[in-house]
């Protein structure tokens, strides 16, 4: 029988895994397919949709950390970098890439036209590592146990 100790992080970890797919892989290029999106009209969504999908990934990253901390014994191991590391990403996204990437998106709705840039790339990136690492501590949070 497979149980944790973390139910919090587990429900949690997967919920974060499920919500990134979901925005990040799926809804953020569907949406300019869809007929009568236009590339202002998609913006704002994205926007719009990224600022939620942020906000609930922090929700997810401080349950986790306060199940970890709250759960009696030492639960911060070394398989505890397969949690910081997405957490550190997502306070890179947060704190500079967001902002920068909002900035991009108000230039363009006001009708000019911002140099070329990477910066969906390091995003798209970043969202990749932040999946494989929670994947690995997610699957990392079950224990064996006999009973």
């Amino acid at each position: 029988m497979i149980l944790t100790k973390f139910p919090v992080a587990v429900i949690s970890t997967f919920l974060w895994i499920g919500f990134v797919c979901a925005i990040s892989f799926l809804e953020a290029w569907l949406k300019f397919r869809a007929p009568g999106v236009t590339l202002p009209l998609g913006l704002g969504i994205g926007r719009l949709v990224f600022g939620a999908l942020n906000k609930i990934e922090w929700v997810f990253a401080i349950a986790i950390i306060v199940n970890l901390l709250f759960v009696k014994g030492n639960n911060l191991t070394p398989g505890s970098i397969l949690y910081f590391i997405p957490l550190v990403l997502l306070a890179i996204q947060s704190f500079w890439l967001l902002p920068v990437l909002d900035t991009r998106a108000e230039t363009y709705l006001s009708g000019e036209i911002p140099p070329a840039s990477n910066l969906h790339f390091y995003y798209v990136g970043m969202e990749f590592i932040k999946v494989g690492c929670l994947l690995a501590f997610g699957i990392g949070l079950f224990k064996k146990v006999t009973l």
